[in-house]
């Protein structure tokens, strides 16, 4: 039963979850399933150009279909886009560190500087009730 519209569940679906740097190194063109991970882990041409040598003909024009895909001047901007959005936000967030980084700094200097005051005027006191 599904708990917050209480509606029957079935064994329809399931999810499943791989760690794709948990893959063994060399896989068998049999196993399609480690053949499909080892193309999503897949970083280098040389890791296709080893997934292409299974000669499974599914992966090969999987294959085809990303190369064709990755040529196109549209991809390429849309990866461009991607890469500066990335570094724009990794810098924004560096430039709000830094800039909460420099507010916190002034309010523990200025705290310091209400402080030193406080025990001048604290000494100042004690030297007049000695001096009484």
């Amino acid at each position: 039963m599904e708990v917050t519209r209480h509606t029957p569940l079935t064994d329809r679906m399931s999810l499943r979850y791989f760690e794709l740097p948990k893959l063994p190194e060399l896989v068998n063109a049999d196993d399609i399933l480690l053949v499909w991970l080892k193309l999503f882990d897949a970083e280098t041409e040389e890791d296709l150009a080893k997934l292409e040598a299974l000669e499974v003909s599914d992966m090969q024009q999987a294959i085809e279909a990303y190369r064709y895909v990755s040529a196109t001047e549209e991809f390429r901007a849309l990866e461009r886009m991607r890469s500066d959005a990335r570094r724009n936000e990794a810098s924004a967030l560096g430039n709000a560190r830094r800039e909460e980084r420099e507010k916190w700094q002034g309010v523990v200097a200025d705290k310091d500087a209400a402080l030193a005051d406080k025990d001048a005027e604290i000494a100042r006191l004690r030297a007049m009730l000695d001096g009484k």
